[in-house]
């Protein structure tokens, strides 16, 4: 079918399926015909609010009806809306908005942002006419908030404009599939997904926040075909009792697809070896969309660590710090092509791409590719720890600290030394306490001395947010300013 509007993708599911679950969300179901209605009252409100074609929206909502709604009534208008965490500190809000200038601020107190047009979470659109409006395409569907490594915010606008083919396939499942959605939707990754099954007709079952337990009875209670997880999420459910990660009826589940993070090999063959390598996959790329791989559990025991190989046409080298190529096998930056040239996936808000002079780019991820084509990562550039001459990489300990059955989360940070540069410091949060020789003994088994944390540190939060990444920018910055 010819690509259409997202808007009037929505129209064509609500008029064909009017009664069809759009939406699960805190067990309160949404008809396709019900969110064309909400989201045709809100664009109105959106548009007596000066929203009109080519703005942006920024949207500080938690997952909802409410989110979803505003999504489809700035697609509806033609404008892009731009989430952020509805938890996200007063300076930090302000900052992204100074960068977007959006046309309507969504979900903060008026008073914040004087100045602009700014209205509460629980706008009242219920006066407005539901009737639908004039087909417009939004130019750019999303802009995408990153703080990126260097800790200062950036967007992304994705140059896909909002257009869609109702009746394309996703992950392996045509129109009409369904998904769990655990994860925010202010990420791209949660997002994309969940618009992805919206647009074709499917059913998308969203959580407020990430509950392991709840996830797995979600899955089983709606019959669900899909699930989009971050590895934290799957370290979690994996660390239930056995009795109720195993009581589930995961029977329907067609694909798991773990993306955002680096999911640690004994994790992936884990799950695995629980539900079959056929149904366990993941993903890598970023808002950029200027290069991603994808990978089948069942490759992955041909090729255990590797995270795919290139897809959708995009390029993919591996270069050393003066832009030279290097060897199969050997680690170095890992750099993207996408099939449109440089640029033609997204530009920035408030930060400049790393590109090479002839164009190719990176996400500042480090790798290796094999013979075959398959990538394998190894950590980011900028969380590199060098100690001794020794190169060791954050994503590798931390994945051995958590899998001792006690750690919930865990951060490895390379602290100043004298004498060897730097020393591998571990902070861990644990469901319930554990040695520190025990813990020191049982990452032992995982890597080589030089590896195993040196000092280690006990917490009682979470270290990785909702979409599973760890900021060890602003950990290791905490920890040598108190020792200045």
């Amino acid at each position: 079918m010819a690509l259409v509007s997202y808007g009037s993708a929505l129209t064509l599911h609500a008029t064909e399926r009017p009664e069809a679950t759009a939406l699960v969300h805190d067990g309160v179901e949404t008809t396709f015909g019900e969110l064309e209605a909400g989201s045709n009252r809100r664009a109105r409100a959106f548009e007596k609010l000066g929203v009109s074609e080519g703005d942006f929206v920024t949207i500080a909502l938690t997952n909802g009806i409410e989110f979803l709604e505003s999504l489809f009534a700035c697609w509806k208008l033609g404008a892009t809306p731009q989430p952020v965490s509805a938890r996200l500190p007063q300076n930090e809000r302000e900052a992204i908005i100074e960068l977007v200038d959006p046309r309507l601020v969504l979900g903060v107190d008026p008073a914040l942002h004087p100045g602009r047009s700014v209205v509460p979470e629980g706008l009242d659109a219920s006066a407005e006419d539901a009737s639908a409006l004039p087909d417009r395409t939004a130019k750019y569907r999303m802009a995408i908030c990153s703080g990126g490594s260097t800790g200062r915010p950036k967007v992304v606008v994705d140059h896909i404009p909002g257009q869609t083919d109702p009746r394309g396939e996703f992950h392996g499942r045509g129109p009409g599939s369904s998904i769990l959605v655990p994860g925010p939707l202010y990420h791209s990754g949660p997002l994309i997904n969940c618009l992805s099954v919206l647009l074709t007709g499917g059913k998308v079952v969203l959580m407020t926040r990430f509950d392991a337990k709840r996830s797995l009875e979600l899955i089983a209670e709606e019959r669900l075909e899909l699930a989009i997880f971050v590895p934290t999420m799957m370290l979690r459910i994996w660390k239930l009792p056995a009795g109720e990660r195993t009581a589930a009826d995961l029977s329907t589940l067609h694909r798991v697809v773990s993306s955002s993070a680096s999911l640690p090999d004994w994790l992936q063959r884990e799950w695995i070896e629980w539900i079959g390598p056929e149904r366990v996959w993941e993903a890598y790329g970023g808002s950029e969309r200027i290069g991603g791989t994808i990978i089948s559990g069942t490759e992955w025991l041909e090729k255990p660590g590797s995270v795919g190989r290139a897809t959708e046409g995009r390029k993919l080298r591996v270069l050393d710090p003066e832009g030279r190529d290097v060897a199969t096998g050997e680690i170095g930056d890992v750099y993207f092509m996408p099939p449109g040239g440089p640029g033609s996936t997204y530009h920035y808000l408030g930060a400049e791409p790393r590109r090479t002079e002839d164009g190719w780019e990176t996400l500042g991820d480090m790798g290796y590719v094999d013979e075959e084509g398959y990538l394998f990562l190894v950590d980011r550039r900028t969380d590199l720890i060098i100690s001794g001459g020794s190169n060791i990489y954050p994503a590798e300990v931390e994945g051995a600290v958590e899998s001792h059955p006690a750690v919930r989360s865990c951060a490895v940070i390379g602290l100043p030394d004298d004498d060897l540069g730097a020393t591998v410091h571990a902070i861990v949060d644990c469901f319930e306490p554990v040695d520190e020789e025990a813990l020191r003994a049982h990452v032992s088994e995982h890597l080589v001395r030089y590896k195993v944390p040196r000092t280690w540190e006990w917490v009682d939060e979470p270290l990785k947010d909702d979409a599973g990444k760890v900021r060890r920018r602003a950990l290791r910055e905490a920890r040598v300013s108190v020792g200045e």
